[in-house]
């Protein structure tokens, strides 16, 4: 997904194959329970499905930590499904690059995928999200 200052980020659903093309450099994962060593830098966020992060700050500093590294390397943000944590994510990165927390959803849902950021919680977590 191209955020508004033209950083790139991938978000994907870990349950579906590796898309083709050069892996990450750097990989957010967002799993109710560790995920097993990918193989490049990884951050894993502990963040049950449906639900919303266990350690919102932590969450908070590795998305800032993920939209840095997006200016110059391959980023991906994964969850299961790819849709309602991952989308949630790529909202919040969305807010982080400019768009205003009413606006990133919409946003997500246009630039990524339309059923992204799926519970009325994971919509209120963008929105506060700063």
């Amino acid at each position: 997904m191209r955020l508004p200052s033209g950083r790139l980020v991938r978000g994907r659903g870990l349950r579906d194959p590796m898309p083709s093309g050069h892996p990450p450099t750097f990989g957010v994962y967002l799993l109710g329970s560790a995920p097993p060593e990918f193989g490049w830098t990884s951050r894993w966020i502990a963040w049950p499905d449906f639900r919303l992060p266990r350690d919102p700050p932590y969450a908070g500093k590795v998305l800032i930590e993920a939209l840095e590294r997006a200016a110059d390397e391959r980023v991906e943000i994964a969850c299961y499904g790819g849709r309602g944590r991952t989308g949630t994510a790529l909202a919040c990165l969305a807010v982080l690059d400019g768009i205003s927390g009413d606006e990133a959803v919409a946003y997500v849902r246009e630039h990524y995928h339309p059923r992204a950021v799926e519970t009325p919680w994971q919509r209120r977590f963008v929105r506060s999200f700063a």
